[in-house]
């Protein structure tokens, strides 16, 4: 093999004398040389790489035998056992280094000429021919290389050699551990990866080098002649200086003609020293001249001057519009893209760099053998040469020459892997070298789809040295680049996806990579560019890239993140480290957070339609459960994001998701992600129903393989004082899952927390969130969160202010017995809750609330005073241990003063409730007089807007006061509808007045101070709409029409909407619905259940002519043309008997024309009786729902046609258009009001959730509105 390569070197050295070489010779390459010969000279050479053929096959042929002679003996242990096997061992062949010339041969001599031009006419359009290449061999080129046809030309592949071959010392001696990296994604991927590299592994270097060789003629070539068509001016002296650098020397791993003996034997000790070339000097053409760095990413100006694309954005951002250096001026502002042929030749010149920086060896490895190998001596034919063994062996067997020769013959298995991965290596470089060479798209694009299939025949086979070497092949920059290259160029969805897969693949293993495409702006534009036109994976290299936030925001991927995890699924058919909607939970994360930290936070980077759909909600929920840490806490913070933006979407998550994965996570996160999931599961326990609140918490409870409430604990310890007091709130909160009255650990540190944070005046905002934490202890949240515990109040106060939303408590109000247990339920927790935080230290809280009311910060003082009225009204209703009194001592006088001087006309009614819950104690009773001048002269300001405050008045006065002017009435505004006939029906829904017409016509209206606005009108009914139905429940508004049908009708950002029509195959005269199914009358007799689900209806006491109904909690009330009223239990179908009605002449019955059920008692309208035994003489009766008896009447003598309860009036419409004012509790009649015009008659009344404006509907079309003054 010496001879050969003597041969060859002897022509070439002959071919470039008579050329008149010097020493840039030496830098020539092969396919140079070759330009320069002679015909005879080829020929010459032609003859001798056929020769050389021939020797390698005929040893490959007889090695072969060889192999099939162990194999057919099945004892392949005896070929690696290291001890002599008693069997007999058949004997390796011994080498043939020449082949006979006999008439076969000679045949095949003189058909190679022909055979050769024409090879050598399909190959001119090629840039590199395997045949013709470069001999230099690098030091770590342990394997042949291969060469694959493109248009079918003949195969000139190289066998894998089974020679033994010098292993280079750095080789055996470097062992380098890969490169640290930042704490990124890619990282802590690489090291979760079950085939990371480890660092034993072998060095990129080794592939590094001997792939250099391979891309040397090549390259050299390809260089050459891109710079020739594309540099002009000063840029082509870049390809001069890159084409005239001195190459590597590869001496350690050259065949060389000389014999083994004539090596120094000191060479092996300071081998890296003689063979490696010092640092290469950095060409000028490669800096930038603005910023005087290599560049990263080159732009060639029209003028022909390259820049860094940075330093020259930013000179055109200045205001200049000319070129730096010639000062011509530029005809546009948009730069030109990458130069990617100058970018190119960086990336080669970087790889010439790296072998050179490489460390020297640890003393502590093996050293490299202080003399040749005997397979060197083998080659010289002096005796037969033992089979090659593996890197690794060599590294790990003695330097000693007696310890090599001893080797045994290698395994069958071994020698078969060894191929094998010989022939995937040297495939792959072909792949690899197309790839970076080929200005073919087309056929780059092949190389692509061969290298990912390399790579995944490597990672599926295991083997410790496939993967390493290929790993170690691809993760070059000018490979890399190559990649990236792919991705500008290529339209071909399966390439890109490759390319990215392929890319993500080295990402995750090697931050080399990374820094590699990171280092360019535009390769992570390309990428952004990329996913928002669909491609998902490239997502995973995003995520792995760790772009910086602000980076994130500016790509503007929101959009396209949302619509890939909207997808859901978890399919992954390229199986990548990651999966796409992983990293799309990352990023979309990230953004998210980044926007909610920025000084404008208003405008959010994802509309919140896409964050709040379905579809988006449940596949976040899905990556709760998933295995990666990452995900999960990213799909939480997003999630956690959607309650922020619209709370009603609470619900749906906590059904939704499943909090096991997330609580495991707590144990092994930092502080701030165990902050975050502490927010998360604290804001999903805001829930509106009371019994879904406590089947989380005691998912959280239970959900953990460990104990939450001691971790919960343990970390309280350890948590900063403004986090502290939502720590406390979860603890204490999982804590009254039990009884309350037993002593709990948990507990009194929870409480103990949040009183110790109350008094922490050095941290207000710690203060804040320890009174909002208490505020939120009653358990009583709106659809969207908020708590309730300041409506609750104020509603106890009867309190009649139109800035309060009280929808939130009416919306509570739902059908059936659940609404009842929902009720007992919230009812218990809120006692537990109260009676947790007063019994601590004997009533400390107060005193710590007490402080929290002097300071002058607004919304602490408000959410302070809150706190303290709950918890002082609590204690009225818990058992006396003595705590009202240490309440009364620390907080009476503070009311007192709020009560006289608060600002706010909520804090007033606030501090009213707390000392009404005083009132109810003697003692308190006592202190309280001893300010009764200001307690007076403030209740007689307040008794005309809040029931509480005559109520105290009472009790302070001796019951003196009158309430004659406390309900006085004044009409603030009204419309005339007589266009669209008679007012038929009016309710009230969401602060919006609703009105039915008899032609038809559903109208909304919003009330201002003096005028009814339309805000929107519907005509959808053929006919008269004779009734309207809330459900307050689901916000919904329901009517029906003489048309046979009920409409269901949505009312949203002031556009109504009907969403649904049921046919009834009747008219219906009246309505009353529930969730599941509606009530109407129809022409006849009876009344009909139609059902939402199934469209079917039933009739129901057939044997009446119903008037009047209503619907409360799955009991149906009638009330007939016979004076009778009937209570139906809808789930059992029995009937209750509440008046039995009585049979008259036609024309002189007495029918219940009005019925409503408020607080447990029923509200029945009708003619004047003149019974005496039912109440004669009046019109409105009381009856009690729970045993049907008689509770109380109103002695008028109109008849009653319409009647509507407020909290605390009755308000009664007789056929005269009067409206009666009667008082709820006295059942004593206050005043008059006169309605419509002359002649007409009301015909429908409502009043809204605060029972402070009345409307009515009247026969001339006119409706008309009276507020409580």
């Amino acid at each position: 093999m010496r001879h050969f390569a003597a041969r060859r070197a002897a022509a070439a050295a002959k071919a470039m004398d008579e050329e008149g070489g010097s020493d840039e010779a030496m830098a020539v390459p092969a396919m140079r040389v070759l330009s320069l010969m002679s015909g005879a000279q080829a020929q010459e050479m032609r003859a001798l790489e056929r020769e050389y053929e021939k020797v390698l096959d005929a040893n490959c042929k007889a090695y072969a035998l060889y192999l099939k002679r162990i194999l057919e003996a099945r004892e392949p242990t005896a070929a690696v056992s290291p001890s002599p096997s008693p069997s007999p061992q058949p004997p390796p062949p011994e080498l043939v280094f020449g082949v006979g010339a006999d008439e076969d041969s000679r045949g095949d001599e003189d058909a190679a000429p022909e055979n050769d031009e024409s090879a050598a006419s399909s190959q001119s359009d090629l840039r590199d021919n395997p045949m013709w290449a470069e001999t230099e061999e690098q030091p770590g080129d342990l394997y042949p290389r291969q060469q694959s046809s493109v248009r079918g030309r003949r195969n000139l592949m190289r066998p894998p050699s089974l020679y033994p071959q010098r292993v280079p010392p750095h080789l055996i001696v470097q062992q380098q551990s890969p490169p640290v990296g930042r704490a990124s994604p890619a990282s802590r991927i690489r090291a979760e990866h079950p085939r990371s590299r480890s660092p034993g592994a072998p060095s990129d270097d080794s592939l590094e080098e001997s792939s250099s060789e391979l891309f040397a003629g090549k390259e050299h070539f390809a260089i050459e002649r891109n710079l020739n068509a594309n540099y002009q001016g000063k840029d082509r002296g870049a390809a001069t200086v890159l084409l005239q650098q001195p190459r590597p020397r590869a001496d350690a791993g050259r065949l060389s003609p000389e014999p083994a003996s004539s090596s120094s034997p000191a060479r092996g000790n300071d081998d890296d020293a003689v063979d490696t070339p010092g640092p290469l000097p950095t060409p000028k053409d490669f800096v930038c001249p603005i910023t005087s760095q290599v560049f990263d990413d080159p732009v060639t100006l029209e003028t022909g001057q390259t820049y860094e694309r940075r330093a020259i954005q930013e000179w055109l951002d200045r205001g200049n519009a000319t070129c730096p250096i010639t000062r011509q001026r530029l005809h546009g502002a948009q730069l030109p893209k990458t130069n990617y042929v100058l970018k190119r030749l960086i990336g080669a010149w970087r790889d010439q760099q790296q072998p050179q920086r490489r460390p020297s060896p640890s003393p502590s490895r093996s050293p490299p053998p202080a003399t040749p190998p005997p397979a060197t001596t083998g080659m010289a034919g002096d005796s037969p040469a033992p089979p090659p063994t593996s890197v690794s062996a060599q590294a790990t067997s003695s330097p000693s020459p007696e310890a090599n020769t001893s080797a045994s013959a290698p395994s069958p298995t071994s020698v078969i892997a060894q191929a094998s991965l010989e022939s995937a290596v040297a495939e792959l470089r072909a792949a690899v070298s197309c790839l970076c060479t080929s200005e073919d798209l087309a056929q780059s694009e092949r190389s692509v789809l061969k290298i990912e299939r390399l790579w995944r025949d490597a990672t599926a086979a295991g083997s410790s040295d496939a993967e390493p070497a290929i790993l170690a092949a691809l993760a070059r920059p000018a490979v890399v680049n190559g990649f990236v290259e792919i991705l500008f160029n290529s339209v071909s969805a399966q390439v890109l996806r490759v390319a990215v897969f392929l890319l993500a693949e080295l990402a995750s293993r090697d931050d080399a990579v990374v820094q590699t495409l990171t280092r360019v702006d535009s390769d992570v534009d390309c990428l952004a560019a990329l996913f928002k036109k669909g491609l998902a994976e490239a997502a995973v290299l995003i995520c792995l890239l760790t772009p910086a936030p602000e980076q994130l925001v500016e790509m503007d991927l929101a959009e396209a993140l949302v619509a890939t995890i909207r997808r859901g699924g978890d399919e992954d058919p390229l199986k990548m480290c990651v999966s796409p909607k992983a990293a799309s939970v990352i990023l979309l994360s990230q953004i998210l957070v980044e926007a909610a930290g920025a000084e404008d936070s208003s405008t959010s980077p994802v509309p919140r339609s896409a964050l709040l759909s379905e579809r988006f909600i449940r596949s976040l929920a899905a990556s709760l459960e998933a295995e990666p840490v990452e995900e999960r806490l990213a799909a939480m913070r997003i999630l956690l994001r959607c309650i922020w933006e619209d709370g009603h979407c609470r619900s749906s998550i906590a059904e939704k998701a499943s909090l096991g994965a997330v609580l495991d996570a707590f144990h092994v996160v930092g502080d701030a992600d165990k902050m975050d999931i502490v927010r998360f599961l604290y804001e999903l326990l805001k829930l509106k129903k009371r019994s879904a609140a406590e089947r989380l918490l005691r998912t959280i409870k239970e959900g953990s393989s460990f104990s939450m409430m001691h971790t919960l604990l343990v970390y309280l310890q350890s948590v900063p004082p403004e986090h502290s007091p939502v720590v406390a709130g979860l603890l204490l909160q999982l804590d009254l899952l039990v009884e309350p009255r037993k002593i709990s650990m948990y507990r009194e540190e929870a409480v103990d927390c949040l009183i110790q944070c109350l008094k922490n005046t050095d941290f207000p905002r710690c203060q804040l969130l320890a009174a909002e934490t208490i505020m939120c202890l009653p358990g009583k949240f709106s659809s969207s969160g908020r708590p309730l515990a300041r409506s609750t109040l104020l509603k106890l106060a009867r309190v009649k202010e139109r800035y309060r939303q009280s929808q939130d408590l009416s919306s509570a109000r739902a059908d059936g017995e659940d609404e009842m247990e929902e009720g007992k339920a919230a009812s218990e927790w809120e006692r537990k809750a109260a009676y947790a935080v007063v019994s601590h230290e004997f009533g400390l809280v107060f005193e710590a609330l007490s402080e929290c009311l002097r300071t002058n910060n607004a919304e602490l003082f408000t959410t302070s005073l809150v706190c303290a009225t709950w918890l002082v009204y609590m204690l009225s209703l818990l058992p006396d241990t003595g705590v009202l009194g240490a309440a009364r001592v620390c907080l009476l006088r503070q009311f007192v003063v709020m009560l006289r001087s608060a600002k706010h006309g909520s804090d007033r009614v606030l501090a009213m409730v707390a000392l009404r819950s005083f009132m109810n104690d003697r003692e308190g009773m006592h202190d309280i007089t001893t300010y009764i001048k200001d307690v007076l002269k403030t209740l007689r300001e307040l008794k005309k807007s809040s029931g509480l405050a005559f109520e105290m008045l009472k009790l302070l006065s001796d019951g003196q006061e009158s309430s004659s002017d406390m309900w006085s009435h004044k009409e603030i505004n009204q419309v005339d509808c007589s266009a669209n006939g008679e007012v038929t029906s009016v309710v009230y829904l969401k602060n919006y007045i609703f009105s039915g017409h008899s032609d038809g016509t559903l109208k909304v209206w919003e009330g201002s101070e003096s005028i009814l606005r339309l805000v929107h009108e519907a005509q959808e009914h053929a006919k008269a709409i004779t009734s309207l139905s809330v459900l307050h429940s689901e916000e919904k508004l329901y009517s029906g029409s003489l048309d046979r049908s009920i409409r269901v009708w949505q009312f949203r950002d002031g556009v109504l909407r009907c969403v649904e029509v049921h046919d009834t195959r009747d008219p219906v005269q009246s309505l009353a619905v529930a969730s599941a199914v509606a009530c109407f009358v129809p022409q006849g007799a009876g009344v009909k259940v139609l059902s939402w689900n199934s469209g079917n209806s039933k009739l129901l006491n057939p044997n009446k002519y119903v008037r009047s109904m209503a619907l409360v909690q799955g009991k149906l009330f009638c009330g007939c043309n016979d004076g009778s009223i009937q209570e139906i239990d809808l789930a059992s179908g029995t009937l209750g008997v509440i008046q039995s009605g009585s049979k008259r002449i036609l024309g002189k019955a007495s029918p219940v024309y009005a019925l409503q059920v408020h607080d447990g008692l029923l509200y029945t309208g009708s003619t004047p009786s003149s019974s005496s035994v039912d109440g004669g003489g009046t019109s409105v009766k009381v009856w009690s729902c729970a045993n049907y008896g008689l509770v109380g009447s109103m002695a008028t003598a109109a008849e009653a046609r319409s009647l509507v309860v407020s909290a605390d009036l009755v308000y009664v419409a007789s056929r005269t258009a009067a409206v009666e004012i009667w008082s709820r509790e006295k059942l004593a009649r206050i005043g008059t009001l006169q309605a419509g015009g002359p002649g007409c008659r009301v015909q429908c009344m409502a009043v809204d959730a605060d029972g402070d404006v009345l409307v009515v509907g009247t026969s001339d079309g006119r409706i008309q509105a009276w507020g409580l003054t």
